[in-house]
């Protein structure tokens, strides 16, 4: 059974990820998990990817553009590549992805069902609905295009799918989840909500049950050629829409202020500046990384225990790696590299029983909070002013090339 939990809207981008950015979100996509896991859960980590907001943030931090609608196909991609060598010690798996990918859903739901014992059957068949909800029952002039299905091994799971409104230039990104749910056809959606752009059919609204037992009497009554003629006769109403929480993703390319909550970046800030001394003293003498990869981690601590009223502010998590467009400032290669292996130092010690590090992360994350309403700093636009200043000495690097390469050409144009 199932429920949709959220929905967001995406500007929608073109464009490929590099491979340079792939594989390292893959890798950290993988070592967040199983830092989740570890912590709370498969539950827990299955209902993060149900909510819309942790979901962005998700993509956020791995570095990919903050607001695009390429943040669901990059993450979904990279927990494939990334969850692979790990699906039988964690027990999720990642099916399906964009266009071809997502119709081989079945067959691969149908191969685990064999290997681990799960009523593939059953999955298949919830995983086909949800596409056909958010396609046909509910028309709202997105076409998916993308199907993402994270299951674990006791057949819990949850999915992520797209559609894209090519008109509007735009994406829309539903979330479904196993639990609390009831009916797949009868108010299943928690959240769906968006900008008005005309009619909306919701068939899966409790109130058009009557509709729906209609529909079904008309086409045994009438077939569906008379269906068709007497449609064509008629003018009537769309059921009215539930207006429910929804995340919504501006146009512009830039982080702006507004995109920001302030006072959880200077709790971040001021946390990574007083913990990472007392908790990082070996990550700190890698001269001129370990103080700014402190920061990063702060960021990616609030990631894996962040509670979900902590993501309203999805752009705040592109300021650990910024984005491969440039937006916030090009990704800082050598700060991205450090904080994989602080995580993965991290994760491989607690899987031995030594959850030193771990927790050092997760007092990281609890002194944000405690600091962000005391303390002060930066604006918005003059950190990611400083940020892009450091970013030939960071590896900075973005689609556009090397930072340390980019700059001398921009001094001589000027």
């Amino acid at each position: 059974m199932a429920r949709r939990t959220g929905s967001a809207d995406l500007p929608l981008h073109g464009g490929r990820v590099p491979h340079w950015l792939g594989t390292r979100m893959a890798e950290l996509g993988a070592i967040i998990t199983q830092a989740i896991v570890h912590h709370y859960g498969r539950d827990d980590y299955l209902a993060r990817l149900a909510h819309p907001f942790w979901f962005q943030s998700f993509g956020c931090v791995m570095g990919m553009d903050w607001h695009s609608s390429g943040i669901t196909t990059s993450v979904i991609g990279a927990l494939k590549r990334g969850l692979g060598p790990l699906q039988d010690e964690l027990g999720i798996h990642v099916c399906g992805g964009r266009g071809q990918h997502s119709r081989r859903t079945p067959d691969e739901l149908m191969a685990l069902g064999e290997r681990i014992g799960f009523d593939a059957e059953k999955l298949t068949r919830a995983s086909r609905l949800v596409a056909k909800v958010d396609s046909a029952a509910v028309q709202d002039g997105f076409d998916l295009y993308l199907h993402g299905f994270f299951v674990a091994d006791d057949g819990k799971w949850t999915v992520v799918q797209q559609g894209m409104n090519g008109d509007q230039r735009q994406a829309r990104r539903y979330h479904w989840h196993s639990e609390t749910a009831r009916d797949f056809v009868d108010a299943p959606h928690s959240a769906i909500d968006g900008p008005v752009q005309g009619e909306i059919v919701n068939l899966a609204d409790h109130r058009a049950g009557a509709s729906r037992t209609a529909q079904l009497d008309l086409l045994d009554e009438l077939g569906p050629d008379r269906i068709v003629a007497e449609l064509a006769a008629l003018n009537g109403e769309a059921p009215a829409q539930a207006m429910l929480p929804h995340l919504i993703m501006p146009a512009h390319h830039d982080v702006r202020p507004k995109d920001v909550f302030a006072r959880r970046l200077h709790g971040t800030l001021a946390a990574a500046a007083e913990r990472g001394p007392v908790d990082f003293p070996a990550l700190l003498l890698t001269p001129g990384v370990g103080a700014r990869t402190v920061r990063s981690l702060a960021m990616v601590a609030e990631i894996v225990h962040g509670a979900p009223y902590r993501f309203q502010d999805p752009a705040r998590f592109s300021l650990a790696h910024g984005g491969k467009d440039r937006h916030p400032f090009p990704v800082p290669i050598k700060v991205y590299d450090e904080t994989i292996r602080v995580l993965k130092s991290a994760v491989e010690g607690a899987k031995l029983g030594r959850d030193e590090e771990m927790q050092a992360l997760k007092r990281l994350d609890d002194q944000a909070r405690r600091l962000e309403g005391a303390v002060h700093g930066p604006s918005v636009d003059s950190f990611i002013a400083s940020e892009r200043e450091a970013s030939p000495e960071l590896g900075g690097r973005s689609v556009f090339g090397w930072e340390r390469d980019l700059r001398p050409a921009a001094k001589r144009a000027r």
